[in-house]
């Protein structure tokens, strides 16, 4: 006879366990248990879903789109723009894809067709040239967690399971760590490329130069010649001489050191604190919002999320199959 594991609101006096040493990619754990995965999967599905609603309109305006087609990512085998029905479609089916995925109900169909859907979707606007790079790094994001087993806790698929008795999947804890790692390994990734490339794009120069400070103030002219409204501060700043250096500087600086953020604890979350004001600062001056890193969810993969659990409720159970982490570090 099968016997379900406990539920996660089931309390269970099991036997805890750290991770044995030597099983972490340079400072990221590669062992995690199964609820920290689940819970990047919740925070991944709602941040896109919600961001595709938002969004809606642009993606529907597509179907009306005849000129200045040129395919890239998943659309750069298309010789011109797609019928409207299959845009509208495409949004459709992502988006309840993505209800799955998120809920974790028929995840090994529902999460790879929520991926490749949004993969879809952001190609085909790009196709149009303007490419949305915070929209890369979800994608990616996705994919990751779509091909994981994500859905082993904390989801419909395991509730299913519980009520019919089945033994819920034995698995190493690497197969639930393994892709937060590589889910944070992208995140340094991004970075790190976007520092790169402003010092090749200008070198030196663009540190100590007006590059910067050209981008803010022709986005804010940009915007007043087409009717928009400019961020009310970008005329104040573009005229601080001293201050575009500084700000150039340490923009360039916490790109290319991102790979801190591997390290966890207080060098992690100092890294993450200041790209989030560095996005910040993109958004009161030149009204550019990346929302991805603003909402913290680019960032989610360096923490350990099964302690989202108790904010909404849910006690901490440890059931076969699962890994406790005790090791002590944030």
């Amino acid at each position: 006879m099968t016997v379900a594991t406990p539920d996660v609101g089931e309390s269970a006096d099991l036997p805890s366990r750290s991770f044995p040493p030597g099983r972490q990619l340079w400072v990221v754990d590669v062992e995690a248990p199964p609820q920290r995965l689940a819970a990047f999967r919740i925070l991944s599905g709602s941040f896109a879903i919600a961001y595709l609603l938002i969004r809606l309109p642009a993606f529907v305006e597509l179907s009306s789109r005849s000129a200045g087609f040129e395919g890239s990512g998943l659309a750069w085998f298309l010789a011109g723009p797609v019928a409207p029905w299959v845009v509208v479609a495409t949004i459709a089916v992502t988006i309840a894809a993505g209800v799955g995925y998120t809920t974790g109900a028929a995840f090994r169909l529902t999460g790879p067709v929520f991926a490749f859907g949004v993969l879809a979707l952001t190609s085909y606007r790009g196709s149009w040239g303007q490419l949305l790079h915070f929209e890369n790094l979800v994608t990616i994001h996705l994919l990751i967690v779509s091909l994981s087993p994500a859905a082993d806790r904390w989801s419909f698929d395991d509730r299913r399971r519980r009520r019919r008795g089945v033994v819920r999947p034995e698995r190493s804890p690497t197969a639930y760590g393994w892709p937060l790692a590589l889910a944070s390994l992208v995140v340094v990734l991004t970075y790190v490329i976007a520092g790169v490339a402003k010092l090749r794009y200008g070198g030196v120069e663009w540190i100590f130069g007006d590059t910067l400070r050209n981008h803010v103030a022709y986005s804010a002219a940009r915007l007043d010649l087409l009717g928009g409204t400019p961020s009310p501060v970008a005329g104040w700043v573009v005229g601080l001489d001293v201050a575009w250096p500084v700000v150039a500087g340490a923009s360039v600086l916490i790109e290319l050191a991102a790979p801190i953020a591997l390290l966890g604890g207080r060098w992690r979350t100092g890294w993450v604190v200041a790209v989030w004001l560095m996005h910040a600062g993109i958004l009161v001056f030149m009204l550019v919002g990346f929302p991805y890193p603003l909402f913290l969810v680019a960032f989610a993969p360096f923490y350990r999320l099964e302690r989202l659990g108790r904010l909404v409720g849910v006690r901490r159970v440890t059931a076969p199959g699962d890994v406790a982490d005790v090791s002590g570090r944030p």
